[in-house]
Parts: C-alpha cells; structure tokens; sequence
C-alpha cells in the first residue's frame, strides 16, 4: 500500500480568476488555507494584481494582490493599473511583457508579485520554503495556439523558491482525489473541470476505499473555452455594440469596418488592461474623428480610459451567475457616460455559447476516446468549477450520462484539496504532469 510521506504540503490551485490553497501536514488530513481580505477571511483569493505609483515601493510601483487589489482599484481607479486572469497569457508566445507605469513585467514578474500578496495574506501559511507544493495546471493552456513548453518554463520561473519541491498536476485529476472521498465503491469517474480560462476533463478509475493502489488515470483531454468566453459572448451582445463593433469609419474616401482587435481586447483581462496607452488611446482618438458613429467611439476610450473594466466585466459576471437561477435577468451598467439596461433570457445566452459548448462537448469525447473506454463504462460524473453551474453546461452531462450519475460540488475548493491529497502520498511523482 502507498504510504504517506514526510513532507509538508501546500496544494495551490491558480485559476485563471481565482486562486485557492489547501495545506496538510504528515498524519492529518488537508484543510484550506484562509486569507485575510479587506472586508472579511477568506479561502478564495481572486488571482487580481493593482499597480500604482508610490515613491517609497521599489522602482517607484507599488503592488497589491487578491481583494486587497480590488480594493485598491476601487479606491482609487483612475491611479491604478487592475490586472486580472493574467494566467491566460502564460501559453502564448505574443505576451512578452506588460508595460505598467513604465516599468516591464514579464508574465513570472507578475506570478511573483502575485504569489508574494498571496503569502503576505496567508497568516504564515505559505512561509515555509521547506514544503512541497502541488501546482494545478490545466490539461490544454487558454489562449490560440497555446504552447505548454514555454507555459511550463515560465510556471517554473514563478515558483522557483516557493518551497523546496514543485510538482504540476492535472486541475481535474486533483478534482478526483478529493472526490474519491464520497465514493464507497469501485468506479470509473469523469472529472470535469471548468475554470475561468479552460475546461479540463480527466477520466479515472478508483478502487473501492483501502486497495493497495486506488486511483488508476486512463485519459485526459482540455480546451481553451471556458467561463472568460461565456462572459464575452455576453459582453460582446449587449456591450460593444455601443462601443463600435461592427461600426464604419472612413479612410482615404473609403467606408471601412472598424479594426476588430480593438473589441477581441475585451475578451481578455490582462489585454482590456493594458489598452490603457499613449499609442492605443491616440490611435482610437483619431479613429473617433473619422468614424460614422463617433459617439461610440467616444464611449469605448471613456471605458478604457477610466479603468471600468472590472466594473463592467463584475456586471457581465453578475447577470451570467444570475442566470443560471432564473430564466432571465437584466444587465446593468453605467460609467463614463455610458448606460445599459438589458432584459436577457436564459435561451438567449445560451444560443450566444452554443458554438463553446459544442466544442466542450467534443472535448469531452477525446478525453473518454482517450481513455479507452466507452461512454457506457462511466459510472459517476464529477463537475467542478464555477461555470459548472451554467445549466446549459450541466446539461451535456446530464443528457449523455443521466442525471442520476452526476455531481457537483467544491466548485471552487476542490482541486486544491486534492491538490494537497496528492502531494501527501510518497508516489506524487508519479501523478505530475
């Protein structure tokens, strides 16, 4: 029988728009680690960066990280640089360094930045650079053509120092050790994990509690769709529209559309961010004055320039939450001088994500494919993750595999639980990705 090992352990699931940490010592079993926060402790701690100008902080830049940059955001918006869901750009080969205050970041540069705010904040918790850490990753990286190689690199150089060993384990194979402790019976399981930046599935069969060897992983498959782009498709309907997607301008006597790269921006939160340039807003002022619709124009650089992205995008996310409780739900928005009010219908959202959840489904078919066995071979499904709750997203499960075979639970806590279950075991070498 596998045996626990001697190591301190920190499992740490670093989401794309939340991070979470559990930690389990030799004997005992793993719990979460609580945060402080501005208003209250907590176990869930937004992966958010505020940057602000500060003469006594290194090179004049001031950094804060979790609801503490949020808070900072808020208080003061127009002096702040908001970076969330930075995880996204840690595949692609386009992101080299983000220019803040005239200061360069590279991805790591930010991880460490994030991962000093969340320690500060851990009440000690994550002090100890003897522990063995388990990192989550997703099984496919966001973004296009993502390329884990350099995703892994820059991953090592953000937690080199953190603790004295670093594993990398598949989010949803995570989601399955910590799952295992519902189950009293030997069972094939597919995970499905939803994150903020991808969706990840893992097929696993566990043997009934007490065999020797447990957990057997038998396949794996992941997509770079998830609930960032279900918040798009909504901000992309009701939103920028108003900001000039799809709008006119003229250029040399000719009516041209206005360039999409300025809207695909807004589909990420790091890039939404960083639109807040000399060159960016120059190049929009100037489009402005030629656009058939100038007003828009107008809108989309107050949005920009006033840092209302996370106010917008905490709309999009309160309206999408919403409806997953009810059949409809109303959008509001107001900031720079720009107003929405919207009626949205469950249907209508769900015919703007049809496209993602046809591709998620055929993900979930490579991963059983991938398995090697059928999909009349799995006994449970195990949902985890926020955008688990979207009822169109439980329905793909529920209708191939029946309702009665699906759960869903820890949809923010369970990979790092398993996490730190995994890092337990003196076999977690063997469970790395």
């Amino acid at each position: 029988m596998r045996t626990a090992s001697s190591h301190r352990t920190v499992g740490l699931d670093f989401g794309t728009t939340n991070t979470v940490a559990a930690v389990s010592h030799p004997g005992d079993a793993a719990r979460l680690i609580d945060f402080s926060g501005p208003a209250a402790a907590t176990s869930v701690f937004r992966s958010a960066l505020s940057f602000w100008e500060d003469d006594s902080a290194f090179k004049g830049v001031a950094v804060e990280a979790g609801p503490w940059a949020i808070a900072e955001y808020l208080a003061s918006p127009h002096g702040c640089r908001f970076i969330q869901s930075f995880k996204s750009v840690a595949a692609s080969s386009n992101f080299e360094r983000a220019v803040i205050f005239e200061q360069r970041y590279t991805f790591e540069a930010m991880g460490k930045a994030f991962l000093a705010g969340l320690a500060k904040r851990s009440g000690g918790e994550l002090n100890d650079r003897n522990s063995r850490i388990i990192v989550g990753r997703p099984v496919a990286y966001a973004g296009s053509n993502p390329d884990p190689k350099l995703a892994r690199e820059r991953y090592d150089l953000m937690f080199e120092g953190f603790g004295a060993e670093i594993f990398y384990v598949y989010e949803p194979l995570a989601a399955a050790f910590s799952y295992a402790a519902r189950l009293t019976d030997a069972a094939t399981v597919l995970v499905a994990d939803f994150g903020g930046g991808t969706s990840d599935f893992s097929v696993v069969h566990m043997k009934a509690p007490g065999a020797a060897q447990r957990f057997t992983a038998l396949g794996h498959a992941g997509i770079g769709i998830a609930g960032d782009d279900f918040d798009f498709r909504l901000l992309d309907h009701l939103v920028l529209p108003l900001l000039g997607k799809g709008s006119a301008y003229r250029s040399f006597d000719k009516s041209l559309i206005i360039p999409g790269r300025y809207f695909a921006d807004f589909s990420n939160w790091s890039r939404l961010a960083l639109m807040r340039n000399r060159r960016t807003l120059d190049e929009l002022r100037r489009l402005e004055r030629q656009a058939a619709d100038p007003a828009a124009i107008a809108r989309l650089i107050a949005v920009i320039d006033n840092e209302l992205g996370y106010p917008l995008y905490d709309a999009i996310g309160r309206v999408k939450r919403s409806l997953s409780d009810h059949d409809r739900a109303t959008f509001r928005f107001s900031g720079a001088g720009l107003q929405i009010e919207a009626e949205v219908t469950r249907a209508m959202f769900e015919t703007w994500i049809a496209d993602d959840l046809a591709r998620i489904e055929a993900t979930v078919d490579a991963a059983i494919s991938a398995s090697g066995v059928g999909s009349a071979d799995i006994d449970r499904v195990f949902m985890t993750g926020g955008s688990s709750l979207i009822p169109a997203v439980h329905n793909i499960f529920a209708r191939r595999f029946g309702a009665d075979r699906v759960a869903v639970g820890g949809e923010l806590t369970s990979i790092a639980h398993g996490l730190a279950l995994i890092g337990g075991r003196d076999d977690v070498a063997e469970w790395a990705a």
